[in-house]
Protein backbone atom coordinates (compact mmCIF):
# COMPACT_ATOMS: atom_id res chain seq x y z
CA UNK A 1 0.00 0.00 0.00
CA UNK A 2 1.34 3.16 -0.65
CA UNK A 3 1.70 6.33 1.54
CA UNK A 4 -0.51 9.60 0.80
CA UNK A 5 0.70 12.96 0.64
CA UNK A 6 3.99 11.81 1.05
CA UNK A 7 5.74 15.22 0.09
CA UNK A 8 9.77 15.29 -1.34
CA UNK A 9 12.41 16.49 0.50
CA UNK A 10 14.27 19.45 -1.21
CA UNK A 11 17.79 20.10 -0.89
CA UNK A 12 18.51 23.91 0.23
CA UNK A 13 20.99 23.68 -2.83
CA UNK A 14 17.30 23.06 -4.87
CA UNK A 15 15.56 25.74 -3.25
CA UNK A 16 18.79 28.40 -3.99
CA UNK A 17 18.29 27.26 -7.79
CA UNK A 18 14.74 29.16 -7.57
CA UNK A 19 15.55 32.75 -6.84
CA UNK A 20 14.12 35.17 -9.51
CA UNK A 21 10.26 36.56 -9.79
CA UNK A 22 9.98 34.36 -12.02
CA UNK A 23 10.94 30.95 -10.32
CA UNK A 24 10.62 32.22 -6.61
CA UNK A 25 10.94 29.32 -3.40
CA UNK A 26 11.15 29.85 -0.40
CA UNK A 27 12.00 27.84 2.89
CA UNK A 28 9.68 28.34 6.22
CA UNK A 29 9.73 26.05 9.43
CA UNK A 30 11.51 23.57 7.18
CA UNK A 31 8.80 23.48 4.65
CA UNK A 32 9.33 24.57 0.93
CA UNK A 33 6.82 26.81 -0.89
CA UNK A 34 6.46 27.73 -4.48
CA UNK A 35 5.73 31.25 -4.72
CA UNK A 36 5.71 32.35 -8.02
CA UNK A 37 2.16 32.81 -8.74
CA UNK A 38 1.04 34.67 -5.20
CA UNK A 39 3.87 36.78 -6.13
CA UNK A 40 2.16 39.18 -7.35
CA UNK A 41 -0.81 39.14 -4.84
CA UNK A 42 1.59 39.17 -1.93
CA UNK A 43 0.52 42.13 0.59
CA UNK A 44 3.65 42.97 1.37
CA UNK A 45 4.91 43.44 -2.49
CA UNK A 46 6.82 41.84 -5.05
CA UNK A 47 9.90 43.10 -3.44
CA UNK A 48 9.40 41.58 -0.37
CA UNK A 49 9.31 37.83 -1.39
CA UNK A 50 12.26 38.45 -4.20
CA UNK A 51 14.50 39.42 -1.15
CA UNK A 52 13.26 36.27 0.16
CA UNK A 53 13.54 34.32 -3.11
CA UNK A 54 15.96 31.02 -2.72
CA UNK A 55 16.50 30.98 0.65
CA UNK A 56 15.73 30.28 4.50
CA UNK A 57 12.62 32.94 5.02
CA UNK A 58 11.49 31.91 8.34
CA UNK A 59 12.62 34.54 10.74
CA UNK A 60 11.14 36.72 8.64
CA UNK A 61 8.14 35.76 8.09
CA UNK A 62 8.42 35.17 11.78
CA UNK A 63 9.41 38.71 12.68
CA UNK A 64 6.17 40.25 10.57
CA UNK A 65 3.39 38.42 12.91
CA UNK A 66 1.29 36.68 9.88
CA UNK A 67 -2.47 35.92 10.78
CA UNK A 68 -2.99 32.35 10.79
CA UNK A 69 -5.26 33.23 7.52
CA UNK A 70 -1.77 33.59 5.95
CA UNK A 71 -0.75 30.34 7.49
CA UNK A 72 -3.33 28.73 6.11
CA UNK A 73 -3.04 30.48 2.89
CA UNK A 74 0.25 29.36 2.15
CA UNK A 75 -1.10 25.19 2.81
CA UNK A 76 -1.71 25.50 -1.32
CA UNK A 77 1.86 26.37 -2.21
CA UNK A 78 3.68 24.03 -0.06
CA UNK A 79 5.60 21.10 -2.37
CA UNK A 80 7.79 19.60 0.40
CA UNK A 81 10.03 19.63 3.15
CA UNK A 82 13.48 21.10 3.54
CA UNK A 83 16.17 17.95 3.51
CA UNK A 84 17.01 16.47 6.87
CA UNK A 85 20.58 17.30 6.58
CA UNK A 86 19.85 21.10 5.55
CA UNK A 87 17.27 21.47 8.31
CA UNK A 88 18.34 24.15 11.33
CA UNK A 89 15.86 22.51 13.67
CA UNK A 90 14.64 19.64 12.99
CA UNK A 91 10.72 18.37 12.58
CA UNK A 92 8.87 16.55 15.16
CA UNK A 93 8.27 13.42 14.31
CA UNK A 94 4.55 12.96 13.21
Amino acid sequence: MAEANVQPEITLATVKEHNKPNDLWVVIDNKVYNLTKFRSEHPGGEETLDDAAGRDATKDFEDVGHSSEAREMMKKYYIGDLAKRDRKVQLPVR
